[in-house]
């Protein structure tokens, strides 16, 4: 794990398909650290595995290459979950049929969370990095709380 604010938390996945599990045990014991309620907690768990997998499934580029997982606590109502792939093409939203077995992780993620985008990563870094936030109906506590009396 790579050293973040107690506000901040990254890891980096292996870009399989078992990594949005692996991703979601993580997110789980994290929320519960940062007291995020319950039921934000479930359809946050939902929102990352969706974009884990997506990025597991669509990503073009070497397959040595990790996927990035950030969720942050940027304020005590907000949750933000960003997950970094190697591939520069960005996600569009689509509109499945009735009958297609999949192509429905990004409509999902649209009707779950608050807000979600995609953008390009910053200059010396290879990919993109889709994100979703989701407000919290009650504030949760970053663990850095524990230390004020």
């Amino acid at each position: 794990m790579i050293t973040q604010p107690a506000d901040a938390v990254e890891w980096m996945f292996p870009c399989l398909p078992r990594s949005a599990g692996r991703a979601r045990i993580r997110l789980l014991r994290q929320a519960f650290e940062w007291d995020v309620p319950v039921e934000s907690t479930e359809t946050a768990l939902i929102l990352l595995s969706e974009l884990v997998t997506n990025a597991c499934r669509h990503a073009r580029g070497p397959r040595d290459r990790l996927i990035g997982v950030r969720v942050l606590l940027p304020t005590r109502s907000v949750l933000r979950i960003e997950v970094s792939d190697a591939s520069s093409e960005l996600p569009a939203l689509r509109h499945a049929a009735p009958d297609d077995e999949s192509g429905r992780g990004l409509e999902l993620v649209a009707a779950l969370a608050t807000s979600w985008g995609a953008h390009p990563r910053g200059e010396g870094y290879i990919g993109k990095t889709t994100w979703c936030e989701l407000d919290l109906p009650s504030p949760a506590r970053p663990a850095s709380d524990d230390l004020i009396p």
